[in-house]
C-alpha cells in the first residue's frame, strides 16, 4: 500500500467522462427490445430480463480436441461449453441501482436459474453484470477456471486446517472491525477486502454458510437486491457517475462437484471497479504491478470510509427532484 502516492501531480491518461445522456430506446443497442443483432436474429420486446444464446460465443460446446502429439511444455485440453446473455431491464438508460428492488430481484433468480441449469452439467457457470445496458454474460465450460480453482484450494486449505469456511470467519472479523464494512444488513456484508488490489474494489458476502446462488431463500434474494442497489449507489454517488465495474460470482463448482463435498466454499461476488482519482482517471497495472507485484493507491480502510460515508440516495434522483423535472417514479425512472 502506497497511499502517499495519490498526492502527486496526475499527468497520465485521462479519459472521456462516461455518457450520462443514454436514450431510452437506442435502435443502434443491440441489447434494445425489438432490434435486429448482428446475426440477424431479432430481439422480442421483453419487458424484463431476456436471455439468449451469445451470437459470438468464446465457449463452444463440441470444440474439437487438440490431439495427443504434446510436448509437456506445451499442454492443452479442449475448452468447452456455452455462452448467453442476459439483459437486465430493457431499458438502456437504466442500471442496477436504479432498478426497482423487485426488478433487481427477478435478476437474482435468473442468475439462480442459470446456474441450476447449466450446473446440472458444466462444472463452472459464471454470472455477474456489466454497467452498459444492464446485462451479463454467462459462461459455462468443462473446467473450473484459474481463479475460481485457486479460491477453491486456498478455502479447502483453510477449511481442513481450521475445521471452518474461511470467508465464513473473515465476514465474521470484517464485520467485528467494521473499519472495511462499506454497507451491511442481517444477511449481507459488502467490504473492501484487506487483500484488495483495485482502489474501490468490494467483496460482498452473506452472513450464513452458503454454497450457491441458487442455495438463497427468498429473504435473502430480497436482501440481496437491496444490498446491492446500495452498495451500487454509493459507487455512483463517489464521483457522480455512473460507476465502471467487473462484477462475478464466485460459488462451489456443479456438474460433477455436485455429488462432492464442497463444504469449504463460501458464496462471494467480487466489485473490480477501475476508477481511482476522478471519473476520468482509472488505476492502470503496469510497470512494478505487471512484473513483481500488485499495489494498492489508498488504504483499504480509507476506500471504504469514503464509500461508506456517501449518501444512499441516488445522484440523479436528487437530480431530478432539484430541478423539478417531473413525475418521479421510485429509484430514479421518469
Amino acid at each position: 500500500v502506497s497511499a502517499h502516492r495519490m498526492k502527486r501531480p496526475w499527468a497520465g491518461q485521462v479519459e472521456k467522462p462516461p455518457e450520462e445522456h443514454i436514450p431510452r430506446y437506442d435502435q443502434r443497442n443491440p441489447l434494445c427490445p425489438r432490434n435486429t443483432r448482428a446475426n440477424g436474429e431479432v430481439n422480442p420486446d421483453y419487458e424484463s430480463t431476456y436471455i439468449f444464446e451469445n451470437d459470438f460465443p468464446a465457449l463452444q460446446p463440441n470444440a474439437p480436441g487438440p490431439g495427443s502429439d504434446q510436448h509437456p511444455l506445451f499442454q492443452c485440453k479442449a475448452a468447452r461449453g456455452v455462452c448467453k446473455v442476459m439483459c437486465f431491464h430493457p431499458w438502456s438508460d437504466v442500471t442496477l441501482p436504479l432498478m426497482k428492488k423487485e426488478e433487481v430481484v427477478k435478476v437474482i433468480d435468473k442468475w439462480a436459474d442459470i446456474v441450476e441449469e447449466l450446473g446440472a452439467t458444466y462444472p463452472w457457470v459464471q454470472v455477474g453484470a456489466a454497467r452498459t445496458h444492464a446485462h451479463t454474460d454467462v459462461w459455462a465450460s468443462n473446467f473450473v477456471p484459474n481463479e475460481p480453482a485457486l479460491s477453491d484450494r486456498c478455502q479447502r486449505a483453510y477449511y481442513e486446517k481450521h475445521g471452518e469456511p474461511l470467508l465464513l470467519q473473515y465476514a465474521k472479523q470484517e464485520a467485528g472491525k467494521q473499519e472495511r464494512v462499506v454497507v451491511e444488513t442481517s444477511d449481507w456484508l459488502a467490504v473492501v477486502p484487506y487483500w484488495a488490489t483495485w482502489p474501490y474494489q468490494t467483496l460482498l458476502l452473506p452472513r450464513r454458510h452458503i454454497l450457491r446462488i441458487n442455495d438463497l431463500t427468498t429473504e435473502e434474494r430480497e436482501g440481496l437486491a437491496d444490498i446491492m442497489k446500495r452498495l451500487l449507489t454509493k459507487y455512483d454517488n463517489l464521483f457522480e457517475v455512473s460507476f465502471p465495474y467487473s462484477m462475478g460470482w464466485h460459488g462451489a463448482p456443479t456438474g460433477p462437484h455436485l455429488k462432492e463435498d464442497n463444504s469449504h466454499w463460501q458464496l462471494h461476488a467480487h466489485y473490480y471497479p477501475p476508477l481511482l482519482r476522478s471519473a476520468t482517471v482509472k488505476k492502470f497495472m503496469v510497470g512494478y504491478e505487471m512484473l513483481a507485484q500488485e499495489q494498492r493507491d489508498l488504504t483499504p480502510e480509507q476506500a471504504a470510509e469514503k464509500l461508506r460515508n456517501l449518501p444512499e440516495k441516488h445522484y440523479k434522483t436528487r437530480e431530478t427532484q432539484e430541478t423539478g423535472g417531473g413525475e418521479e417514479k421510485e429509484d430514479g425512472g421518469k
